[in-house]
């Protein structure tokens, strides 16, 4: 199934750039942070990079996507149901729980949370970082070069603000499908 995915991706155009994972290993255990996220296929070329890297996603989405007919091959695919509308939902001591029970597994994150423009990234992302003692992957997909992968590697400092800062230098350029949805792109050249 997974191979179909990347497959198909591929026929749409896109190209990956996704590093050896022996040169990279931190690909393996970390939080993945994808940004922009401005549209519903920012998950199939995300996940079709995900899956071609041939790392363990867990990949987080909003429980509204999962139903009777959807659930088994969402499951399947490393996709997790997150109730966005309770703030006490245990998303970040479950992300933790699953970084530490495996060394083999990555927690693939939106940092802006949704597709519609915010002027700040949620914190959650890093905290399951900084919890679980692993680093912060920048993961992208740029829709006008139609090219995804991964970029630098951050180890969280505890710094957030600066360490987030760090990150929006790498996905300033990085074109959104809807660049009205990615504020964060709005200064660029």
């Amino acid at each position: 199934m997974r191979k179909i995915w990347v497959s198909l991706v591929k026929m749409c155009g896109w190209h990956f750039v996704i590093p050896d994972l022996k040169e990279r290993p931190e690909l393996r255990h970390c939080v993945v942070a994808v940004a922009p996220h401005t549209a519903m296929a920012d998950y199939f070329v995300g996940s079709a990079v995900l899956f071609a890297a041939g790392v363990k996603p867990r990949i987080l989405v909003k429980r509204e996507f999962f139903n009777f007919f959807t659930r088994p091959l969402l499951l399947k695919l490393g996709l997790v149901p997150v109730d966005r509308g309770n703030r006490h939902n245990g998303l970040v001591t479950k992300a933790v729980e699953t970084l530490k029970k495996s060394d083999d597994v990555c927690i693939v994150i939106t940092p802006e949370a949704t597709r519609k423009p915010v002027k700040r990234f949620k914190r959650g992302f890093y905290e399951i970082a900084c919890q679980a003692g692993v680093p912060i992957v920048l993961g992208f997909m740029d829709f006008k070069t139609k090219t995804a992968g991964y970029g630098p590697t951050i180890i969280p400092s505890g710094d957030y603000e600066a360490d987030v800062e760090k990150m929006l230098e790498f996905f300033r350029p990085v074109h959104a499908k809807h660049p009205e949805g990615w504020y964060f792109g709005k200064n660029k050249n």
